[in-house]
């Protein structure tokens, strides 16, 4: 049986994440800190900040959305584009983008540390929401259209960006949510067409 993309990116980021928390100093050189990548052009914080988490909490929230959201979405992005690496690339531009903003935001600012996987996990959510609107996403065991879930999640993450403050990267979530949407109308613009269609019409992807 082939394992899906979803959960080989599953298993490494869990074993990345795992002896990261047990080493400080992996940790450290793994996150994404913009002072050292603008200084010392340690680009490839972007992806490896990526595959490291704060804590277990941390790892387990974001893994357990990429199980359920990510097969489905890969399946889909095989049915586009009957390729695999797309979705890895997705994935992986998912972390990347998300974690340019806070590049920019924080250049200067040598204390400033951020690590997750929550920018692409946001990207394969908002993903799904474009191909089915109208499914169920549950939030604290309350279920809500999908739709409905994605106009409150950027609302909040706009108004908490624009706060500051936590230790929550809001910028992270914002903008790789806004990239799940973009990627695929970009490369497939008649999603745009069927989401619309699918959203007066109460229909799901087919």
């Amino acid at each position: 049986m082939t394992l899906s993309i979803s959960l080989v990116i599953i298993i490494i980021t869990c074993l990345v994440s795992y002896t990261a928390l047990q080493n400080y100093d992996q940790l450290d050189k793994m996150s994404l800190q913009p002072y050292m990548v603008k200084h010392y052009k340690q680009y490839y914080r972007f992806i490896t900040s990526g595959f490291v988490h704060a804590d277990f909490q941390h790892l387990l929230f974001n893994m357990i959305t990429l199980y359920f959201f990510g097969r489905s979405i890969e399946a889909v992005f095989m049915q586009l584009f009957q390729s695999k690496l797309i979705f890895i690339l997705y994935y992986l531009l998912g972390i990347i983008v998300a974690n340019i903003p806070s590049y920019i935001k924080h250049r200067n600012n040598s204390n400033y540390s951020s690590l997750g996987a929550s920018g692409a996990i946001s990207a394969i959510v908002f993903t799904a929401i474009i191909v089915s609107p109208w499914s169920t996403i549950y939030v604290f065991f309350f279920p809500i259209p999908a739709v409905l879930y994605g106009v409150l999640f950027l609302g909040i993450s706009a108004y908490m960006s624009r706060k500051g403050g936590g230790n929550v990267n809001h910028d992270a979530h914002m903008w790789g949510a806004l990239f799940g949407i973009v990627f695929p109308l970009l490369v497939r613009p008649e999603l745009g067409t069927a989401f619309m269609y699918m959203l007066t019409h109460r229909s799901q992807f087919v």
